[in-house]
């Protein structure tokens, strides 16, 4: 079934009885060439392109839950390429471009909208580092416009400029970057790889590996045992207790991240605001709620929900950038479980167990990332190469010293 505008009228006048579901729900086979552990954003985008772009056949993602039950629909909906190191700027730039024609490729509307991004500046000493970020995002082909306080102003007249303690005075602009419908990127790749005959099996939780001399055989789950030449674990906030499974300690914590969002109100926030002078971002969904969120929640923990020091604190945080935020009802939360790296940048590469492949560590950036993740990712199971964007993600950077540290902060979760 291809949607268009035609098949909508057409449905509309003859009583919407032509659609059918969107993905299959099959029966595990008893083996495979390539399985994919984890059904939320990357998974399903590693199988998309794994079964779309690299021409693999018989490929099943295997999710414990419903699909899109993790942090594919647990976030923000940021999409951006604001980077500054040479190890994540073209990787995310690459994703941006990819999302730029998602909605082509999958043929679904996943209502990606380029609305942009503004970083604001409080001191001088921020608006120098805005400054270098920008140049290096230019020179990775991605976009960048520095605002004066007078340009912002007449972007953005609501925010709070002369605030004593967190003046204003310029921002850092990404025209380009914007938001995402998260369930419907989820469903687009899903419906994408099942239309090319990837297995999406539901309810089909991971309970082990076989692995024999080194290599893996396949995996255990809750439906029984399933063969595969390749394994490739996308599995964020659960990646350590996944791949411990395997024998291996990864060099991640897991983290709560809270989100909110307001009651609706008539269009307000043009694009996505981030606050410099702490850690509170927003932005207004196509329903005129008012979607934020900030800092992780400081303790490890592997639950879907979140704690009131947190929700006080992003408060805050949007209070002292907007205080017109004080008049708006908060209409929910949710928390997402965030596979912290130690220095804040993602993992693409093997394992030491032949056939064993590990995507994770997103922290903050796993949503805008989730494209080029599937990309890369499938590019590795297809070729054993990793994709020329992310060379740098491997594991042993850690061993070697070779750490991507974008926010200069420390090799700490908490810190990025």
């Amino acid at each position: 079934m291809k949607f268009s505008g035609f098949k909508v009228i057409k449905e509309a006048l003859t009583g919407h009885k032509g659609w059918t579901p969107l993905w299959r729900d099959p029966e595990p086979q008893s083996a495979y060439d390539i399985i994919i552990v984890g059904g939320g954003g990357h998974g399903l985008a590693t199988a998309f392109y794994l079964a779309k772009t690299f021409g693999q056949a018989r490929i099943a993602v295997l999710e414990k839950g419903w699909l899109g039950s993790g942090n594919i629909g647990r976030n923000t909906t940021i999409i951006r390429s604001n980077y500054l190191l040479p190890g994540n700027e073209p990787f995310y730039e690459f994703s941006m471009k990819l999302w730029e024609k998602l909605e082509q490729e999958t043929n679904f509307n996943s209502m990606v909208s380029q609305r942009g991004i503004i970083n604001l500046i409080h001191t001088d000493a921020q608006r120098d580092a805005y400054r270098r970020r920008g140049n290096a995002m230019r020179f990775a082909g991605a976009d960048s416009v520095l605002l004066s306080r007078e340009e912002l102003r007449e972007k953005v007249p609501f925010l709070n400029y002369d605030n004593a303690r967190f003046p204003i005075k310029g921002g850092l602009m990404q025209p380009r970057a914007g938001t995402a419908r998260h369930d419907g990127v989820a469903w687009g790749y899903a419906r994408g790889a099942d239309m090319r005959g990837v297995d999406i099996i539901q309810n089909c939780e991971v309970t082990g590996f076989k692995i024999e001399a080194g290599k893996v055989l396949g995996v255990e789950t809750s439906r029984g045992f399933i063969g595969a030449k390749k394994v490739g674990v996308a599995v964020a906030g659960s990646s350590s207790r996944v791949m411990s499974m395997a024998g291996m300690r990864l060099p991640i914590e897991s983290h709560v991240l809270q989100a909110f969002v307001s009651e609706g109100l008539k269009p307000t926030i043009p694009g996505v605001i981030t606050f410099g002078a702490g850690h509170f971002y927003i932005s207004q969904s196509d329903k005129g709620g008012l979607v934020f969120g900030g800092d992780i929640d400081g303790y490890n923990s592997y639950a879907q929900r979140g704690n009131l020091p947190v929700i006080e604190d992003v408060l805050e945080g949007g209070m002292a950038l907007m205080p017109m935020i004080g008049r708006a009802r908060l209409l929910r939360g949710w928390g997402g479980v965030m596979d912290m790296s130690m220095d804040g940048s993602p993992i693409i590469d093997r394992t030491g167990i032949e056939g064993l492949y590990f995507n994770g560590g997103w922290c903050y950036g796993g949503f805008k990332a989730t494209p080029a993740s599937g990309y890369a990712f499938a590019h590795l199971l297809a070729t054993d190469r990793p994709h020329d964007t992310a060379r740098a993600y491997r594991l042993d950077r850690f061993a070697k010293g070779y750490v991507i540290d974008e926010r200069g902060a420390g090799a700490q979760p908490n810190l990025h």
